[in-house]
């Protein structure tokens, strides 16, 4: 055991340059934990979270090689697959790599990063990929658990320059709730799962902060910027592929996480609701 009382050895980060992995990345730094930052790209961004005190390993998430090697001597491995390099089938096959290196490197607990809903038979490609990698995970019998976020507050952007705009616009209706999360509170959930290793050992955990509809993010945006920002719902109609798809569903059906008990299991993470977001990203600027 490290001086912190946590298991020694770094977290190695899959996608730790990536919106995601850098934010699950970040929030492990800031928490004092050891982090390898597992990347293709030490840029500017690998930079920076090496100034933040990440080991960098530079690597490609379709070399089993390449990512055993990065594993050795880690404690736990938070691994975030991408399907919008090579597709549904890449990213299971980047599953497969990762599952195949854990095993080579004995790494004792992998943490996957999949997406709420996964599990509900979507139809949506990179929801239908992730499942599959879970499954094999499962099948694979290593220690692990699955966090499955859902949309981030992140995706939209710049909320400085959507004020600037005046306009929000997504494909949903204007009331239809769209539960979300901060990725910094996603990175202060991961870093709470690596504290309570025994009870989330082959868990499936769902993740939401919260659910305001688009109406209630532009009215947010709006009260952030000091001027209106009006809610545009974009038409999907005779749009076809796999983002059409997920706010096709999201639309219809949407996730189903249970925030309340969310929030009630981890005390510990800030939850930070669309508008206090919007609001510290806007003053920020």
């Amino acid at each position: 055991m490290s001086t912190a009382g946590h298991p020694s050895g770094p977290v190695l980060v899959t996608g730790a340059t990536g919106l995601h992995g850098g934010g699950v990345a970040q929030a492990l730094l800031a928490a004092g934990r050891q982090v390898r930052a597992f990347t293709r790209d030490l840029g500017d961004r690998g930079r920076r979270l090496a100034e933040l005190g990440a080991e960098l390993v530079a690597g490609d998430l379709l070399d089993t090689d390449s990512l055993a090697a990065a594993m050795e001597g880690t404690s736990a491995v938070y691994a975030v697959t991408t399907p919008f390099s090579a597709g549904p089938e890449g990213e299971i096959a980047q599953g497969e790599h990762i599952i195949a290196a854990i095993r080579e490197a004995r790494v004792p607990w992998l943490i996957l990063a999949s997406v709420a809903s996964a599990d509900r038979a979507t139809g949506i490609p990179h929801f239908e990929s992730k499942w599959t990698i879970e499954r094999q995970l499962r099948a694979s019998q290593i220690p692990h658990t699955v966090v499955a976020p859902t949309y981030f507050y992140e995706n939209l952007g710049d909320p400085a320059q959507i004020v600037d705009s005046g306009e929000l616009a997504l494909p949903l209706s204007a009331s239809r709730a769209l539960q979300q999360v901060a990725v910094a509170d996603l990175g202060s959930l991961v870093t709470a799962v690596l504290d309570r290793r025994p009870e989330m050992l082959g868990e499936r955990i769902e993740v939401a902060g919260d659910q305001p509809t688009p109406q209630q993010m532009a009215d947010a945006l709006s009260s952030a910027g000091g001027r209106r920002v009006r809610y545009e719902q974009v038409d999907l109609a005779g749009r076809s592929g796999d983002i059409a798809d997920m706010y096709r569903y999201l639309e219809q059906t949407g996730y189903q996480v249970d925030i309340p008990g969310l929030q009630a299991q981890f005390p510990e993470v800030a939850w930070t609701s669309f508008a206090d977001w919007a609001q510290q990203q806007v003053t920020v600027r």
